[in-house]
């Protein structure tokens, strides 16, 4: 049973539920509609050409926990109807650690996509979400031997296995879509832009960052195109920065972009501005191939780093500024992304397939 949640984790898992076709391996796609747009959700799958989910269900706005309760609720439903052989999870949102919590009652194994992340950063939700997820799974698919380093110093109990991230098949599969659906180009202003998103609560929800976001967006040395998450844009509207982010000549505000017409802005950007963990490893495909600079004070991406793609500028303005002009003066990236290879579905499909045959 493949279960997703959010369109991040659609898309990681896109390659896994396409390799399950090819090798003809029988599954259950479930969807928690845990977006705040469910018919959206439905239509993004659509759009990535995949399968409609065999079972899925609409959570209307909810706390955290009443999110929590209501995906075991009903996945503990539906697994008891369909007790699979395995369920797989892909990352650490409230959905991963409810399915993963659900299996684990029905004594059903998990499988963990993208096992092994931390940012050490317990302001962020997410980061409880993967750690207990971790420990509650059976299979582990660490990205990198990083992950797989931070998994063996928690003594987790599962088996692990390094196979990469399925990020990279997803944006080799996705940008030849991409490129035949979207329009996006046509609505942009600028020849050379940089691309930024905000939306992590620990940064929009703070009116000092948020002042500095926008602050260093005026003063960027290339124009940069931003497309609005709903939170941001409240958050701008209550601390009155709203009309003067649309207003400004260096800044193209957009609605909240569709995942196609996002690849198409990264492919054509110079450089990436972000709070988003998913965009550090996109970045990194070859078919993509752009820096980025990480507005946060950590990053559970660490690799992207490491390898040159990534740099950790923090919150403040004038940091910001400075990373901007590092790496627009920065030399060639490296060919590879330290996320994979684009086949790590298939090593994933692989793994589970042999362990039950083993079993």
């Amino acid at each position: 049973m493949v279960v997703t949640g959010t369109r991040p984790e659609i898309i990681k898992m896109a390659p896994v539920i396409r390799e399950l076709k090819k090798r003809r391996l029988p599954f259950l796609f479930v969807h928690c509609g845990q977006h705040y747009d469910y018919n959206m959700a439905q239509r993004f799958i659509e759009d990535l050409e995949l399968p409609a989910p065999d079972f899925s269900f609409e959570l209307k706005g909810a706390s955290a926990n009443l999110q929590l309760a209501r995906i075991v609720t009903h996945m503990d439903r539906y697994l008891k109807q369909n007790p699979a052989s395995i369920v797989l999870v892909e990352g650490d949102t409230t959905t991963v650690l409810a399915a993963a919590l659900a299996a684990n009652k029905r004594g059903i194994p998990v499988g963990h996509v993208e096992a092994g992340l931390r940012s050490y950063d317990l302001r962020m939700p997410e980061e409880h979400n993967r750690r207990l997820t971790d420990h509650l799974s059976n299979l582990l698919f660490a990205p990198t031997e990083h992950g797989k380093e931070n998994l063996l110093k928690e003594s987790v109990w599962g088996k692990i296995f390094v196979t990469g991230n399925t990020v990279i098949d997803a944006v080799n599969q996705h940008l030849p879509i991409a490129e035949q659906k979207a329009s996006i180009m046509k609505e942009i202003r600028f020849d050379k832009f940089i691309l930024a998103t905000a939306h992590r609560a620990e940064n929009v929800d703070d009116p000092q960052v948020l002042k500095n976001f926008v602050e260093a967006f005026e003063e960027a040395p290339l124009p940069v195109i931003f497309p609005m998450h709903p939170r941001t844009r409240k958050r701008l509207r209550q601390n009155k920065l709203l009309t003067q982010v649309t207003k400004h000549p260096n800044i193209q505000v957009l609605p909240p972009t569709g995942y196609l017409d996002f690849l198409v802005l990264m492919k054509h950007c110079e450089l990436i501005l972000t709070d988003s963990g998913g965009i550090q490893e996109e970045a990194t495909a070859p078919t993509i191939h752009k820096p980025v600079l990480i507005m946060r004070l950590t990053t559970e991406r660490q690799e992207a780093v490491e390898a040159g793609f990534g740099m950790v500028v923090g919150t403040a303005k004038q940091d910001i500024l400075k990373g901007i002009n590092e790496m627009l003066k920065k030399g060639k990236l490296p060919e590879k992304s330290p996320f994979g290879d684009g086949h790590s579905a298939e090593r994933t499909v692989k793994i589970v397939s042999s362990q039950f045959a083993a079993n």
